[in-house]
């Protein structure tokens, strides 16, 4: 048993850990004018993911100056990302944020001249993840029963889903189909604009499944949208409201597809400068406000910083350029 009266320094420390913990990161080295760069039109997925860091900063006062979002829509943040680069690279002020669908697009070269290695990657501040949508009143029950139907008669089963050919949806959709033992080229999808668009054409009864995400289907259900979820595309069952639904790959498919949405920083930047930011997320993914918008978000805990996230992304584009490549995506 230790006693303080011995060891002062353990009660002191304790309490500056705390204090640590609560205070804001020192103003010196805050940026003078935070942003966040939201790659698109106000709404989506960039925006919530901007909205996690404006509001877990201003409420936790990690940072004393207040941080406003900037939108640059364009390429699913094509634009944002050679922005950076080629006229903002050692901007400190800046952070851009990113999705899985941003790293699938990385991966298909379809951010021009610039690849994965042409930004700092910052943090993850959370995930989401594919699942498998069909109405309520669908004969489909279980993801076998669409799967059964699909092998039989590929063309009877028409998937939807936000995004054209390559697209995270898209890539949910042929993932799918492959995971059936059906030719992805076989399939019938058709790209909407949106989730929204994808969700009004199944309840019409124009497509037989939607090919979208947790979060967004846990949104629908919650307000009393007649559909059901087949599979959730993770390799175990998610946390809350959504843990009675069976992953694919309980059903015997192995289909995974993790939704991640996170920030990065100009290139150039000072590794002082980098570590600011690194030490300002690191602070506030310690606290209940972060997880707390997390929640209200409909995000699921995936928090990485620094070098973690770096390898974590790094090996993700990886993974998506053999996917793609598969699918007949690369150019060659």
């Amino acid at each position: 048993m230790i006693k303080l009266t011995k060891q002062p320094t353990t009660l002191i420390s304790a309490c500056l850990l705390s204090l640590s913990l609560l205070s804001p990161v020192s103003a010196q080295e805050q940026p003078k004018k935070p942003e966040c760069i939201a790659p698109a039109q106000p709404g989506g997925g960039f925006d919530l993911t901007c909205r996690v860091a404006l509001n877990g900063f201003q409420q936790t006062g990690i940072l004393t100056e207040p941080m406003r979002t900037l939108y640059m829509p364009g390429g699913v943040g094509a634009v944002a990302y050679n922005n950076i680069v080629a006229q903002r690279p050692d901007d400190p002020n800046a952070i851009v944020a990113f999705s899985g669908g941003s790293l699938l697009n990385l991966a298909q070269g379809k951010f021009g001249k610039y690849n994965v290695n042409d930004v700092r990657w910052l943090a993850a501040i959370g995930s989401d993840y594919g699942v498998a949508i069909v109405r309520n009143d669908s004969p489909y029950t279980d993801l076998n029963s669409l799967m059964q139907a699909f092998k039989e008669d590929p063309r009877k089963i028409i998937l939807g889903a936000g995004g054209s050919v390559g697209s995270q949806d898209w890539m949910k959709a042929a993932l799918t189909a492959k995971a059936a033992g059906v030719d992805y080229k076989k399939m019938r999808f058709v790209a909407f604009e949106g989730g929204g668009e994808a969700v009004t054409a199944l309840r019409g009864g124009h497509i037989q499944a939607y090919m979208g995400d947790a979060a967004e289907a846990r949104t629908l259900i919650d307000g009393g949208a007649p559909i059901r979820i087949l599979a959730v595309f993770h390799d175990e069952r998610l946390p809350g409201t959504l843990s009675n639904i069976p992953t694919a790959k309980e059903q015997g498919y192995d289909i995974q597809w993790p939704i991640i949405r996170g920030f990065y920083v100009g290139p150039k930047i000072t590794d002082e400068q980098y570590q600011f930011w690194v030490n300002a997320f690191d602070k506030l993914m310690q606290t209940p406000e972060f997880a707390q918008l997390q929640e209200q978000q409909g995000l699921f805990p995936f928090n990485k910083t620094g070098a973690e996230l770096d390898t974590f992304v790094k090996e993700r584009v990886e993974k998506y350029k053999a996917l793609a490549d598969s699918f007949g995506l690369i150019k060659k």
